[in-house]
């Protein structure tokens, strides 16, 4: 209990007064009863040395404003939802199981969608609670689906959610849940026998490498990943796993494989400004979004072409995509940097800095912080 709450709050570089007050603004925010301040600090404190339990009612508090499942918050591992007891409950799941029909299986990915929106527009930390219970009756329904023909859809539903869950614990810098729940990811797609899932939640796994100061280990991961998508990927994700390698190359400080890499997603992409993969509803990628990636890698390896293409890309922003219009403002004020141009570092990390706080991401804040270390 101690170490959770903690480490939670350590990493998004609050003190505890910080998180009385982020627990007074979220009960204005959403009507809710909580104590007074002199008894939320003393509370805190108890929290955090074991002394007073966390009940659920400030838990719901917690988890929203940390990011962060029951489990991570209370030290617990996350716990099955799964207790059969005896062949009469087993029995009754299995036959469960057996009539969960396509338009479930529709509900669960309108449901995966769905917070794939809010993520992107709110950013995760809020949706910790949502994503946990959907993730745990997707593992339910497949867990006592005895026959392929159920098995398969409901797989490939829990690869598609659980690689979000891992993406989005990944921005609240819960990065043991985001390599689990990228290993649920792939066995699921393993399960439903869909390669392009499978190198997606590989090439994506990478960058958890890449953040633990592996991009070594990163760089044999997200080539694994395009041997593992095989011939069958789609034109637009084969380009975005091109990207994602040109990227970790560019973070494992090579650059003319970075470049490589850059070449070949620029070759693959299709044209036209349609983003979405029809074949993969979590890859967007058009030139815009490539132009911004480019600019990233290029701005990692000093490249002095990084500047324009990474203000073409945020002229083209979409609004919506809160925490990638942070990401960019942080790869302008890092190629700003490498240029010793100071002032527009500044007001880049300015702005990131607003959006980080907007959406929650303690990754994007890390970052933040070790490029204000450079000014």
């Amino acid at each position: 209990m101690t170490n959770g709450l903690r480490t939670a709050r350590n990493s998004r570089g609050w003190s505890q007064e910080r998180l009385v007050r982020e627990i007074e603004r979220y009960a204005r925010q959403h009507g809710a009863v909580v104590a007074s301040t002199a008894s939320l600090r003393v509370y805190v404190s108890e929290w955090e040395n074991g002394k007073r339990p966390i009940t659920e009612r400030y838990a719901k508090v917690l988890r929203a404003l940390l990011g962060v499942t029951d489990g991570e918050l209370l030290g617990r591992d996350r716990e099955s939802s799964v207790t059969a007891d005896g062949y009469d409950e087993l029995v009754n799941r299995i036959d469960a199981a057996r009539a969960v029909s396509l338009t479930m299986v529709e509900t669960f990915a309108d449901q995966t969608e769905l917070l794939r929106t809010m993520d992107r527009q709110m950013g995760s930390a809020g949706l910790v609670d949502e994503m946990t219970a959907h993730l745990a009756r997707l593992e339910d329904a497949l867990t006592f689906a005895a026959l392929p023909e159920t098995r398969r859809p409901v797989a490939l539903a829990l690869a598609g959610a659980a690689t979000l869950a891992a993406w989005q614990a990944l921005d609240s810098g819960a990065a043991e849940r985001a390599w689990r729940d990228y290993e649920l990811g792939k066995r699921a797609a393993r399960e439903a026998e869909e390669p392009m899932y499978l190198a997606h939640a590989t090439a994506e796994q990478a960058y958890v490498l890449c953040d633990a100061g592996r991009p070594a280990a990163a760089v044999r991961l997200v080539r694994e990943a395009q041997r593992l998508g095989g011939t069958s990927m789609s034109p637009r994700l084969r380009s975005w796993l091109y990207a994602a390698e040109a990227e970790i190359c560019a973070r494992a400080s090579l650059p003319d494989d970075c470049r490589r890499a850059l070449d070949n997603a620029i070759r693959l992409l299709p044209p036209g400004q349609e983003a979405r993969d029809p074949d993969m509803l979590s890859i967007f990628l058009n030139q815009d979004h490539l132009s911004r990636w480019r600019g990233n890698a290029l701005a990692l390896i000093g490249d002095d072409d990084a500047v324009s293409d990474l203000y073409s890309s945020l002229d083209a922003m979409d609004p919506t995509f809160i925490r990638a219009s942070a990401g960019v403002h942080c790869d302008l004020a890092h190629a700003h940097l490498a240029r010793q141009e100071y002032d527009q570092a500044r007001d880049h990390l300015q702005h990131a800095r607003l959006l980080a706080n907007q959406t929650g991401s303690v990754r994007q804040r890390r970052r933040i912080s070790q490029l204000t270390s450079g000014l």
